[in-house]
C-alpha cells in the first residue's frame, strides 16, 4: 500500500490494515460523498460489516465526516487534515437533485446559531439542495 496513506491513517491513530487503506484511497478518489452502499458497489468483494465498523473507525478519529443529506442513507467524505469537527468547523453540503451527489462546501461555513439560554450548540446539518455545475451543462 502507500506510505501516504498507512502514514495518514497513524497520524490519526488508526491501525492502517488493507482493507482501511483500500477504503481512505476510495475516499480521496471521490469528489463527492459517498454511502456506505456506493462505497460498497466499488468492490468486488467485501463484507458490509467490515466496511461499516472502518467507516464509524475513520469517523471516530475524525478522518472522515458523516451527512444526513435527507435521502434515507448516511454519506461519508473526508475531512480536512486539521479538522476535528468542532462546530465552528461545520460547512453546507449541496444534494444535486439530478445526479444525487453530495458535495462537501468546505469553504463555506455553517453559521453559529444563536441558540436561547441553556442550550448547547454541538453540531448542525445544512442541506442546500440545487443543480450542480456538471448537470449544468
Amino acid at each position: 500500500m502507500e506510505p501516504k496513506i498507512e502514514e495518514k491513517l497513524l497520524l490519526k491513530n488508526i491501525k492502517p490494515t488493507p482493507m482501511r487503506q483500500l477504503v481512505y484511497r476510495m475516499l480521496t478518489q471521490e469528489e463527492t460523498a459517498l454511502s456506505l452502499s456506493e462505497l460498497e458497489s466499488k468492490f468486488d468483494k467485501v463484507d458490509k460489516a467490515t466496511l461499516y465498523r472502518t467507516l464509524k473507525t475513520f469517523e471516530a478519529h475524525q478522518l472522515i465526516h458523516s451527512i444526513d443529506d435527507g435521502s434515507g442513507s448516511i454519506r461519508y467524505a473526508l475531512c480536512d487534515e486539521d479538522c476535528t469537527c468542532r462546530p465552528e468547523q461545520l460547512h453546507l453540503h449541496f444534494v444535486c437533485k439530478i445526479c444525487q451527489k453530495t458535495y462537501c462546501l468546505k469553504e463555506k461555513p455553517i453559521p453559529q446559531p444563536d441558540l436561547l439560554d441553556g442550550f448547547t450548540y454541538e453540531s448542525a446539518n445544512f442541506i442546500v439542495k440545487g443543480v450542480c455545475p456538471s448537470c449544468q451543462k
